[in-house]
């Protein structure tokens, strides 16, 4: 049995034993009966593949993933290896980050094997370095590479596309907060989300000079000027005090609404993120721990003691084994947009906003559920929705793969709930 172009799978999960890949190959596992999907593991070792199915079978109580999921072995450092493996599939779901490290082979892979490829990154540098190096190629071979399609940024990127649509009228500015709850066992995130925050903030100036060789032009700002917060702000909405977001959720959305403006004439839309924190003790706990992360990513010395001390350096916030499945269970996130812009019968050109809107994005546990889930939905939009993808290939962020297919709807009936909270109101 053939899939698309006479490939076994239409999904193989690379890196499926590391710490998210098995969160992702169980959420494969739930989805793939329904939407027919073939589908396999692929990473170095054949025991811990086996082990990750194994653990699904059991968790899921379905004992034929041990023998009906393909095992494909493969290692980013051995190229023809990486080959065979996007030969045999029509998606790639690329769970190897650090992506800065390892992210690139897989890429490569994908493109020249004409395969599409997903990923979950949250690093700028890689997602940005991917586009300036394939998009072209991946045009050529008709395939998408699609980066940032978990927690970041599939929410944030999604949630703005989603209070577009939902607005009567044009919409021209957004702001997000983000809201992270967890259980009474409290919450960690594994080590590995650390380490590239660790190297992406040391490597600041890579990132200017490849939008320079990217050669962006400025977008157009239409409507009233976003204002921006400050470093530390009380916020009303919320009664607590709150900090800009510090994942890569702007530049994704920034780049998919400079693809919407210059490819589709779409409105851009000015955006800023943000995160609740908490009250004053919350504040000054995450500024001290902030002021010493800044300082040690400067010298290499500082990086390889945040890197081997994360659970010291971040008050425990991360941890070399990561949250425990009581944890995962407990936690849940809520990402809040409040747009403005102007109604129908008005020039956004001329004159203030008049009109207002607010939606939200709930789900599971962000780090690991959410993200699996995104993931995996956008890889299904990717294989059902073809017509409904951008007309050429490339490098693309999720939004602007994926505006136009049926992505939320799909994320809604697996636990991410797009709503809208208030009708606009002139």
């Amino acid at each position: 049995m053939a899939t698309r172009g006479g490939r076994p799978y239409e999904l193989v999960v690379v890196a499926a034993s590391g710490f998210t890949g098995h969160f992702v190959a169980e959420e494969v596992a739930r989805v793939a009966v329904e939407n027919e999907l073939r589908w396999a593991v692929a990473g170095r070792s054949q025991e811990k593949l086996q082990a990750v199915l194994d653990r699904a079978a059991e968790r899921l109580g379905k004992p034929e993933l041990k023998s009906e999921v393909g095992i494909i072995l493969c290692d980013v450092n051995d190229p023809s290896s990486l080959a065979d493996m996007a030969k045999q599939a029509a998606v790639v779901l690329s769970c190897v980050g650090p992506y800065r490290f390892f992210g690139e082979p897989v890429v490569k892979a994908c493109v020249e094997n004409g395969t599409s490829c997903i990923d979950i990154s949250g690093e700028p540098q890689f997602l940005e370095g991917m586009y300036l190096k394939y998009n072209d190629k991946a045009a050529e071979k008709g395939v998408y590479v699609i980066g940032s399609c978990g927690f970041d940024s599939i929410p944030a990127d999604m949630g703005v596309i989603y209070t577009r649509d939902s607005l009567k009228g044009t919409l021209t500015a957004v702001e997000s907060f983000l809201t992270v709850k967890s259980g009474p066992e409290g919450y960690s995130v594994h080590d590995g989300t650390w380490k590239s925050a660790i190297h992406g903030l040391a490597d600041q100036d890579n990132l200017k000079n490849l939008r320079k060789q990217i050669g962006y032009k400025p977008l157009p700002i239409v409507g009233a000027k976003l204002k921006r917060r400050g470093l530390v702000f009380y916020s009303k909405e919320f009664k607590e005090y709150s900090i800009p977001f510090m994942g890569s959720d702007v530049s994704v959305v920034k780049r998919t609404q400079r693809y919407l403006h210059t490819d589709l004439q779409e409105t851009p839309v000015q955006y800023a993120a943000y995160a609740t924190v908490g009250g004053i003790a919350s504040i000054i706990k995450l500024m001290f721990a902030g002021l010493l992360f800044f300082l040690l990513v400067k010298f290499s010395f500082g990086r390889n003691l945040l890197a081997n001390y994360p659970e010291l350096f971040s008050f425990g916030h991360f941890t070399k084994k990561g949250p425990t499945q009581k944890q995962i269970d407990g936690a849940s996130f809520t990402m809040t947009f409040f747009g403005e812009g102007y109604s129908q019968d008005q020039d956004p050109q001329q004159g203030k906003p008049n009109v207002k809107i607010c939606t939200q994005v709930k789900g599971p546990d962000a780090g690991y559920v959410a993200t699996s889930v995104a993931m995996v939905q956008a890889g299904v939009a990717l294989l059902k929705d073809a017509s409904s993808l951008p007309k050429q290939g490339g490098v693309y962020t999720p939004g602007a793969a994926f505006s136009k297919t049926k992505l939320i709807d799909r994320l809604n009936k697996r636990g991410i709930e797009f709503s809208v909270i208030s009708k606009p109101e002139v």
